[in-house]
């Protein structure tokens, strides 16, 4: 049982660094992800499109974009919240589970890397953290 045990730990420490990369998003990549969120945002002026900006998202309360007018679940959600990189990974692939009732029409990403690229872009408009 204990060689298990040294087994699964030292396969644990062989295999973090891996799966932490894998969290890691591709800015480049990223840009072209958000492809599919430029018909309703856009990340490069404050200008809001369909959608808010998504300049400056990462560090701002959800439904606050001064201007904009947000549905009321998508401001209810965003009470005492802050876009983070986790909160944005929970809601990049299923905008409309995580905010029942949000105004957001586009299904979500599809792929963990996705997700984690287009996170690796917005963070590039984004106050440093």
């Amino acid at each position: 049982m204990s060689k298990f045990f040294a087994f699964a730990f030292s396969m644990a420490v062989v295999l973090a660094p891996t799966l932490t990369l894998a969290q890691e998003g591709d800015a480049a990549a990223g840009k072209t992800v958000f492809n599919k969120c430029m018909a309703c945002h856009n990340v490069d002026t404050d200008k809001a499109k369909v959608g808010p900006s998504l300049k400056g998202v990462i560090g701002r309360q959800p439904g606050t974009v001064e201007g904009f007018k947000y549905s009321k679940a998508m401001v209810d959600f965003g009470a005492g919240k802050v876009w983070d990189e986790a909160l944005l990974a929970a809601y990049l692939p299923d905008p409309r589970g995580l905010v029942k009732g949000t105004k957001m029409a586009f299904a979500g990403l599809k792929t963990d890397k996705e997700v984690a690229d287009v996170i690796a872009y917005l963070k590039q408009f984004s106050e440093p953290q």
